[in-house]
């Protein structure tokens, strides 16, 4: 039995050592937000929070990961869409089919933990995930909406 703090819960799963973080969330405790798109950690469809760092769980086994680290999906992200990095995806409709808009969502929330007022550049090197869509424009709209919002909170 493997332990995880995911979502502020301690939670028990029985796999093998190799599975990937990406199928214990999905599978074994049933959140499917966080979605698989290529397998490999290139796309970040899979991007989850482990210790407030983005981290592509599809291939992340889950025995690099330790019961102190706290793993954060999008359903622990922000309760019923209440995070402003989600706040602002809905009202830009930054998503347009919207598979990878969790794995954005979620490195977006990372990067503005990280680095309140990001430029250009600096998104555009943190936000490295594929959206089929194009959607890049709306993506870096969002960011800087969600950044500016952050900080006026924080004022």
């Amino acid at each position: 039995m493997t332990k995880l703090n995911v979502n502020g819960a301690i939670m028990e799963v029985d796999v093998e050592d190799d599975t990937p973080l990406l199928w214990v969330i999905r599978e074994h405790l049933g959140l499917t937000g966080t979605k698989y798109g290529c397998g490999v950690a290139q796309c970040g469809a899979c991007t989850v929070h482990i210790d407030g760092v983005a981290q592509r769980s599809c291939a992340l086994p889950i025995n690099a990961i330790t019961e102190e680290q706290k793993i954060v999906t999008i359903e622990g992200l922000g309760a019923g869409g209440r995070h402003p990095v989600q706040q602002v995806w809905a009202e830009l409709d930054v998503a347009q089919c919207g598979y990878c808009q969790v794995g954005m969502i979620m490195a977006t929330a990372s990067l503005l933990a990280q680095n309140p007022a990001p430029t250009d550049e600096d998104i555009r090197a943190e936000i490295s995930n594929i959206c089929r869509c194009g959607t890049y424009g709306r993506v870096l709209a969002g960011v800087k909406l969600a950044a500016e919002r952050m900080a006026t909170n924080r004022g």
